[in-house]
């Protein structure tokens, strides 16, 4: 497949290793040709490269199975994960969660990529609702705009909401940079 055609999510073949593509950039800088810039996460050691190719490179594509799961309970630092269709349980070791747990409630649907029946990356919605566990209270008649505070929400995500928001309101989080969006 050509490396123009790749997107996040696939799995390519490289070195003789596999890779899962997190993150897809096609670049055109100025006056020199144009690039694309892929963030590759290793399949077996969950090691994180960064690869540039060329738009012409051809890459070997593999079959990754994507499959709706459903987030269980956290065991230790792995989570386990049911698939909705079959019911079968997938235990998902840390080095493939990354951050992922901090988005994601008990019983939250996402999609689990899979090859040869091992779980390879957790792939989040672009936001998620969640419930705002601590923060300081907000300051009455405070009327200028933008002012932020730190909140943790109820997975332990810490991140920065309005002054306006209280603990107990559910709130929009971008999966991306785990910023506020809005009110949920």
């Amino acid at each position: 497949m050509k490396a123009t055609e790749l997107r996040p999510g696939y799995g390519v073949k490289m070195d003789g290793k596999l890779f899962v593509i997190t993150n897809f950039e096609h670049r055109t800088p100025g006056n020199l040709r144009a690039f694309i810039q892929l963030k590759l996460r290793n399949i077996l050691t969950g090691q994180i490269i960064e690869k540039r190719l060329s738009s012409s490179d051809d890459l070997e594509v593999i079959e990754i199975d994507r499959r709706e799961m459903e987030y269980l309970y956290p065991e230790g630092k792995n989570a386990v994960f049911m698939d909705t269709e079959s019911y079968e349980q997938y235990t998902v070791p840390a080095t493939v969660l990354g951050e992922s747990l901090l988005y994601l409630r008990p019983n939250a649907k996402t999609i689990l990529l899979l090859h040869d029946g091992r779980p390879i990356l957790v792939e989040l919605p672009a936001s998620v609702e969640l419930t705002v566990k601590d923060t300081t209270p907000g300051v009455k008649k405070a009327t200028v705009t933008n002012v932020q505070k730190d909140a943790e929400m109820e997975t332990g995500l810490k991140t920065r909401v309005p002054d306006f928001i209280s603990i107990g309101e559910t709130v929009k989080i971008s999966t991306a940079d785990g910023s506020y969006l809005s009110r949920a």
